[in-house]
């Protein structure tokens, strides 16, 4: 099929290029020269585990391009893919603004049916918006597909050449039959390709991304409870892992969430939630407890050293909001490292990923591995759980290290390898 996708963001940029690898030809559309120059020459800006390598090879057998002529490139195409981004209004609601613009080019390119495919997360009833904005400048037939994404960074690539379900918002028989034959390659079983109605394949991810937030936040509601009572979390996360009701997933305590989805899918659930009468605490909570996580971290470093940290060195570890990407967004490292910054520490940090280092406005010192990071600090602070964190030299580290501090906010390290070496370990 020729297919176009509209946003080379993490979801269109994944989905094009892995329609691509499977033999469509498709066109990647964005408004940014710069991300398009990019990828042109094979470059992904964005750090994600062998989405590059598959974009040079789809770029060498001229199954994937790059361009800004987004009406052009809809007038080429059998299937036209929104993928750009919803961003959190003010009132916590999704900002549908980019959505709707890409529906009205679209709307004035049409010169024939095609199937549009929204993967933008967006709120229920956005598929009937979109198909009014159509409507209103064509008499081309067409239809619109719900078809939310459930890619997780650091996997995007393996997430969608292997999905655990592939979602479709459709009532025509039409649509539904082109957007198997596009899924077909990556159907595992018949069953893992799942029809509904465009509202409730809309409020799926929504739903879906909010209650593994929920997990999460409910893990550090009972650490926390833990540390008052003198119980020990990773007990009673291995009970309840163990019931298949509950699972093992999400259930990691530490310093919480960030992203760019779960904060916003959160926000705008409860935005949804109350625009329709219903009573949105228990979602609410869950962003609630998620930010006083971090000042929970932040609390029982200061309260180490007596609520002074002036002049102290701070080594970090992990700045990602997660392993295997370079996003900052959400990171709860960003508010953690701000209020110690303020406190008067410095912070000497390393993370793996070619991240935005403008974001901390060049209040930190930044190293090249996590051995350097760690000379005459007065105590480590992992932050993200990368797996490079998980080899380490102790004795290397004691040597290094000022003090043998360590504060763990992912559960990443062996915490018993360091209390017999004397190290100071605080756990999440």
């Amino acid at each position: 099929m020729n297919i176009c996708v509209i946003g080379t963001g993490y979801v269109g940029l994944v989905a094009g290029t892995c329609f691509s690898y499977v033999g469509n030809s498709v066109t990647c559309c964005d408004v940014d020269e710069r991300k398009l120059s990019l990828l042109k020459n094979g470059i992904c800006p964005i750090f994600e585990p062998k989405l590059e390598d598959m974009i040079k090879e789809c770029l060498n057998r001229s199954k994937l391009s790059f361009s800004s002529d987004i009406a052009t490139s809809v007038k080429g195409a059998d299937v036209c893919i929104i993928a750009v981004g919803t961003p959190e209004n003010s009132d916590g609601s999704a900002n549908l603004s980019y959505v709707y613009d890409v529906a009205k080019i679209i709307s004035t390119a049409l010169d024939s049916y095609k199937v549009i495919i929204n993967k933008s997360t967006v709120c229920p009833g956005t598929a009937d918006e979109i198909s009014k904005i159509i409507s209103s400048n064509t008499n081309c037939e067409f239809d619109v597909v719900s078809n939310p994404e459930f890619l997780s960074q650091g996997r995007a690539v393996d997430d969608f050449l292997h999905p655990q379900r592939v979602i479709i918002g459709s009532s025509s028989k039409k649509a539904l039959e082109i957007v198997r034959k596009l899924y077909e390659p990556f159907l595992a079983h018949e069953n893992d390709f799942i029809t509904m109605d465009t509202k409730s394949a809309e409020l799926c991810k929504y739903a879906a991304n909010s209650f593994l937030a929920l997990k999460i936040s409910y893990a550090n509601l009972i650490s926390n409870l833990c540390d008052k009572i003198g119980a020990n979390y990773q007990n009673i996360k291995l009970g309840m892992s163990l019931d298949e009701r509950i699972g093992a997933q999400f259930l990691n305590s530490g310093i919480g969430f960030g992203g760019s989805c779960f904060p916003k899918d959160i926000k705008a659930l409860s935005k949804i939630l109350t625009d329709n009468g219903v009573n949105c605490d228990l979602i609410s909570d869950v962003w609630k407890i998620n930010v006083l996580q971090r000042k929970i971290f932040t609390d029982k470093i200061l309260n180490k050293f007596n609520n002074n940290v002036s002049g102290l060195n701070f080594a970090v570890w992990g700045l990602t909001f997660k392993p295997n990407t370079n996003d900052l967004r959400e990171a709860p490292s960003v508010s953690i490292l701000e209020n110690l910054i303020e406190s008067g520490a410095n912070i000497c940090a390393y993370d793996p990923s070619n991240f935005n280092k403008d974001v901390f406005d060049s209040k930190i010192n930044f190293f090249n591995d996590k051995y350097s990071a760690l000379d005459g600090a007065d105590a480590l602070l992992v932050l993200t759980e990368w797996d490079e964190f998980r080899d380490y030299d102790v004795a290397k580290m004691s040597n290094l290290m000022k003090q043998k501090i360590i504060f763990d906010g992912r559960n990443a390290l062996c915490s018993d390898e360091f209390l017999k070496s004397g190290f100071e370990y605080f756990v999440f």
